[in-house]
């Protein structure tokens, strides 16, 4: 039987702008959202109404994500979390 090798160390996480991949996506939920409002009676008839609800969704959580991430941020600075 051949020995473990032995474990290297984890690299050190990527600084990453969290916040600007939140805000694009917030976004494109919104304006999907809007195309959605303005094809609300062709998407009704297709029977593909909800889609609204989705996007309407998909934008909330991403308000609710960068909520999370100025609180991150803040606790961060405060020394709080690393």
């Amino acid at each position: 039987m051949v020995p473990p090798a032995e474990r290297r160390p984890d690299p050190e996480p990527l600084a990453t702008d969290d916040r600007r991949a939140v805000v694009v996506g917030t976004l494109v939920w919104a304006v999907l959202a809007v195309a959605c409002v303005v094809a609300r009676d062709r998407l009704a008839a297709q029977g593909t109404g909800w889609w609204l609800e989705v996007c309407v969704a998909g934008a909330l959580l991403g308000l609710a994500g960068l909520a999370h991430l100025q609180r991150r941020e803040g606790l961060k600075r405060r020394g709080l979390r690393r």
